[in-house]
């Protein structure tokens, strides 16, 4: 349990740097391929053993590390894009309800079996992650446009189910930080590639702000997947408990950052989301036990 709060930590982490990102107009994009490079420099850091290239390329995992990291430049894109487009609880929204699709896919192949409580904790936590993230609406010119979420939701969720899968198939625990780092070091390869393809028509833009703003993204990011790959490896929880713990702690904790420390002003459905995710986090942590006490 330790390692899921230590994930939610530094996912949450991460959304108090993106709003400092505004503040000190960091520009967001060449921020992120920095950030990558660190977070690959700091899994191969925390790796106990040696890194030679010919023998991480042997690895049964390396090719779906490749694919990964395309996956989460593509994604990242698609988030950025529904934002301007559609929204900013659009895009939240759509990326924190992709935790159905990791919980139906270890629900498949996994056979994991969720008992009453469980289950009305996923659909309750659903609901807190729509209603904690509610903004003003926004007007979609475009009904087209109305695609971008839906492929920001899939796009998330099968980064998601492809970490469990990983996890749970190919990669030992003690290759958690090396396979964090390819995947990292696979997207800032991807962003490099994307950046200069951009500059013919645009230009290079780097300077000194987004490199500082990229370092400090670059470390919680990492340990955001690493602690959520730790945890995985969990004994007491199955994937569907822990992804839905995570995506709704890191709902309700981002929501509350932002009110203490940004001042930003909610609503009261926002209010009702974050109580109804409290008790959907007991519901699918503790549902166990709630169920024997009350069935025996």
């Amino acid at each position: 349990m330790e390692y899921l709060v230590l994930s939610v930590l530094a996912s949450s982490l991460i959304f108090v740097i993106f709003k400092l990102y505004t503040k000190y107009r960091i520009q967001t994009l060449y921020a992120i391929i920095v950030n990558y490079f660190v977070a690959c420099s700091v899994g191969i850091y925390f790796y106990t053993g040696s890194v030679e290239f010919s023998k991480v390329i042997e690895q049964p995992w390396f090719f779906g590390t490749i694919l990964l990291g395309v996956l989460f430049i593509v994604v990242f894109n698609l988030m950025a894009a529904t934002s301007q487009k559609v929204g900013v609880s659009a895009a939240s929204v759509a990326t924190k309800m992709s935790l159905a699709i990791p919980v139906v896919f270890g629900m498949w192949m996994y056979g994991e079996r969720l008992g009453l409580f469980e289950i009305l904790g996923i659909l309750l936590a659903l609901v807190a992650v729509y209603l904690a993230t509610m903004r003003k609406k926004n007007v979609v010119n475009h009904r087209y446009l109305l695609l971008l979420p839906v492929a920001v939701f899939l796009g998330s969720g099968i980064i998601d189910t492809s970490i469990k899968y990983a996890q749970q198939v190919s990669v030992p625990e003690e290759e958690f930080p090396l396979f964090s780092a390819v995947v990292f070091g696979s997207a800032a390869s991807c962003g490099i590639l994307f950046i200069l393809l951009k500059s013919f028509r645009d230009g290079l833009k780097i300077n000194s702000k987004n490199i500082i703003g990229g370092i400090c993204l670059g470390v919680p990011n990492f340990f955001s997947i690493y602690f959520l790959m730790k945890a995985l490896d969990s004994e007491t929880l199955n994937s569907a408990s822990i992804f839905t713990i995570n995506n709704v702690a890191i709902v309700m904790l981002s929501t509350l950052l932002g009110i203490f420390l940004f001042k930003e002003r909610i609503s009261g459905k926002n209010w009702i989301g974050i109580g109804l995710a409290i008790v959907s986090i007991v519901l699918v942590a503790l549902g166990n036990s709630i169920q024997k006490m009350m069935f025996g």
